[in-house]
């Protein structure tokens, strides 16, 4: 099928450089294509239309094209290639014009992921572009009349880093261009548009501090960790080089340290380079400017070696690149350390939407799984999040595996196939289940059944594929126990590799542990989201055979894990969240499980012990089940693990575990994951209290629960339908709250003392 953005292409031809061995991954340099074109009157109207194998950026006249960053992005190359359409008419010029693109290897042929690895989707850049004036009456093809060269970006990778050679501006000699005749070029029904907005630069940061090292060092302190790269204005007489390295922690001494961030490939124990580094080479002209904007990096600090001038605080920035999600949601309340909170939470969402969700915009900078699920619920509140979702689980469903498996990140390169590992990662429940929580969690925020539509089909085959392995395998242990399997036993999810409750504190990690507390939960919790989605979608018989899928499962997670006595017999706070989480607890043994829950927080001296998984559900779990108070000591407690601990250590960002800057001040791990800020939630649903009921908040619930001494808390959500605003404050004893209701909505307002009124659209106000 020939797609639109095929039909704008069709008469361009795929062109590459000469490229007869590439250089080493890390190494490569930036190609330049261009052609002139002589326009003899003024078009009324000009559309370029574009993509790449590789991150490209067009200019016209020496004027660049757009401000869309990064572009064509992150998908699976293979089968999805999206394409740029820029209005172009007021670049052009009546005579010779002069249309140029450079090309970088970007997430196509670089270094991916923490592994490094690179040529992931083939060995060399390619382009393709069509300049069309009024309706076709003038066309600008790629072709192979076209001139290519390699230009002042000598290297540049998105985990490595970039390098310009400001000299070689005006001395790179012109070549011609080659016709690209792979399998992957002739293949344009991949040609799509992307239904994401675009990655760009969205917001400037000055330094906070710039400090001189004894040996010469200079290090610029943003005062936020962020994802992009910074503009440089100082850059020294012609031939200095400049070394910019970006790491979100310093040492002891006052340097810049990346030890954290190492990455060991198993089984090398030899740490791989972190990379973020970035070189520039003056050409001693004044009003040069460097930005390498064919890298990203994760950072609060910069070290800037090779500068004998002070730099000034004018002549530096950081830039935060991410995608160009609208923002819909906002926090604040009475006590600034949970406003602090929700503050860096939010920074760290969006330093790691950078086209993709990514873990952290540093060590790995994938797109996996796992963390987007955990955390695709509060991102639902924060940003209209719709086209970004559904771009990224096109390609979750362009990468799943032919028996149905889900790939652990998405796009799924750079991935090392290791022969001293006998299994695959792929396939960890809380992972894999983003195929069916993050089109469920965007269905109920929009209210729009399209994102179901579009991966029906991936989500049915996960849980198809794990409903299969639970019912052809067994873990070791409970063949052990029970040789002859008990009926119910088809359908625990327990055997292959699963993440499980990643980073829980004091715990270690046992690969070969029984995962079936856990998986078994997802399949539960994965085959009931199936089943109301094609109950949304029409499709009866999907309907009940996902229902009774899943009430078989739960059968069974409820006759394997709870005792005789209404405990499970894995006991963990994590795992009594997520029986609560997920209502597998029998109605009758909820109260034993809400119990037993807060009695093991207690036996922690009032502290969680949960990982990435149950997390973000924690506290809501609590508030829910009558336990509101406990919920905001949690919340607010001192000390590790705690949210108040990262504060009081200084986070600008979510660290990925609870120590990642120990009691010494030693960093450990990413210090900018958001997966264990979810507890933002909780402040959305339960502090302010809006609470979404039918898809797209046409019915919806303000119940705030007041607590922890905050005296005041205001949350505004903009929904398809307009406004909902939740404010509420308490002066001297009496308790008001304001409400927004949207037009064409009706609202449920909760008074925390159980008064209960229904609402139309308006202003209300209420006291208590």
């Amino acid at each position: 099928m020939t797609t639109t953005a095929a039909r704008a292409l069709d008469r361009a031809h795929w062109i590459q450089a000469h490229e007869p061995q590439p250089f080493r991954w890390g190494e490569r340099p930036g190609y330049e294509f261009r052609t002139t074109f002589e326009v003899t009157s003024a078009p009324a109207d000009a559309v370029l239309t574009a993509t790449a194998h590789g991150i490209y950026e067009a200019y016209l006249n020496d004027r660049r094209v757009g401000d869309q960053e990064l572009t064509p992005g992150a998908t699976s190359y293979h089968k999805t290639l999206f394409v740029q359409r820029y209005e172009v008419t007021d670049l052009l010029r009546v005579g010779v014009n002069e249309l140029r693109f450079v090309v970088t290897d970007g997430w196509f042929r670089g270094r991916c992921g923490p592994s490094r690895v690179g040529d992931n989707y083939g060995e060399h850049t390619a382009l393709i572009a069509a300049l069309v004036t009024d309706e076709q009456e003038h066309v600008v093809v790629t072709d192979d009349t076209w001139e290519v060269r390699i230009g002042e970006i000598v290297a540049a990778d998105l985990m490595d880093g970039q390098t310009v050679d400001l000299r070689r501006r005006d001395r790179a000699e012109w070549a011609r261009a080659v016709l690209a005749g792979d399998p992957l070029t002739a293949d344009r029904t991949r040609l799509e548009h992307s239904p994401s907005p675009p990655v760009r630069r969205v917001r400037e940061y000055a330094p906070v501090r710039i400090t001189r090292l004894p040996g010469g060092r200079q290090i610029v302190d943003f005062g936020q960790n962020l994802n992009g790269w910074v503009r440089l204005h100082r850059l020294g007489p012609a031939g200095n080089t400049m070394t910019l390295i970006h790491g979100e922690a310093l040492d002891s001494d006052g340097d810049l340290t990346l030890d954290h961030l190492a990455f060991v490939s198993y089984p090398d124990p030899t740490p791989l380079p972190t990379g973020q580094i970035d070189r520039v080479i003056s050409r001693g002209v004044d009003s040069d400017v460097f930005e390498p904007r064919h890298t990203t990096h994760g950072f609060r600090y910069v070290a800037v070696d090779g500068l004998d001038d002070d730099l000034a605080p004018d002549d530096i920035v950081a830039i935060l690149v991410r995608s160009d999600l609208r923002r819909t949601g906002s926090f604040s309340s009475s006590d600034e350390r949970v406003n602090r909170l929700h503050e860096i939470a939010v920074a760290s969402w969006d330093a790691n939407t950078c086209d993709i969700p990514t873990d952290c915009p540093q060590r790995e900078r994938w797109g996996y799984t796992g963390d987007f699920q955990i955390f695709a619920r509060a991102a639902a509140f924060l940003d209209d999040i719709e086209g970004f979702a559904r771009k990224w689980l096109g390609s979750l469903a362009d990468d799943q595996r032919d028996d149905g498996c889900v790939t652990n990140v998405a796009p799924n390169n750079g991935v090392v196939i290791n022969p001293a590992i006998p299994f695959s990662f792929d396939g960890s429940a809380g992972w894999g289940d983003a195929a069916t929580i993050v089109p469920w969690q965007v269905y109920l925020n929009s209210g729009d059944p399209a994102v179901l539509a579009e991966v029906f089909p991936m989500m049915s085959r996960w849980v198809d594929y794990a409903a299969g392995v639970a019912a052809t395998a067994r873990h070791s242990t409970r063949v052990d126990s029970r040789p002859d399997p008990a009926p119910h036993e088809r359908y625990l999810w327990d055997s292959g590799f699963h993440w499980g409750e990643w980073l829980e504190p004091d715990t270690v990690f046992d690969p070969l542990a029984d995962p079936g507390i856990i998986a078994t939960a997802y399949l539960f919790r994965s085959a009931s989201i199936t089943s109301r989605a094609a109950g949304v979608l029409g499709d009866r018989e999907a309907e009940s055979t996902y229902a009774a899928l899943a009430g078989k499962v739960r059968d069974a997670w409820q006759s394997e894990f709870i005792d005789s006595t209404g405990r499970l017999t894995v006991e963990s706070q994590a795992n009594y969240v997520r029986a609560l989480a997920f209502d597998l607890m029998p109605e009758h043994l909820r109260d034993i499980a809400v119990a037993r829950l807060v009695e093991l927080i207690r036996d922690r001296d009032t502290h969680l012990s949960t990982g990435f998984l149950s997390t973000a559900l924690l506290l809501p779990v609590l508030a829910r089940h009558g336990e509101t108070d406990l919920a905001y000591e949690l919340l607010l407690r001192d000390g590790a693990p705690g949210w108040m601990t990262m504060l009081d250590r200084g986070a600008t960002t979510v660290w990925e575990s609870w120590n990642g800057v120990d009691e010494h001040g030693v960093p450990h791990g990413s210090l900018n994951h958001y997966s264990i800020g979810g507890v933002i939630t909780f402040l959305h649903e339960h502090v302010a209290g809006i609470q979404v009921v039918d898809p797209g908040y046409r019915t919806f619930v303000v119940a705030p629960r007041p607590g922890g001494g905050l005296s005041s808390a205001r949350a505004e959500l903009v929904t398809r339908h307009g406004r909902i605003v939740s404010a509420w404050e308490i002066v001297a004893g009496v308790f008001t709250l304001s409400v927004t209701v949207p037009p064409g909505t009706t609202a449920t307002v909760v008074l925390p003392g159980g008064t209960e009124q229904t609402v139309l659209a308006g202003e209300h106000e209420f006291r208590e």
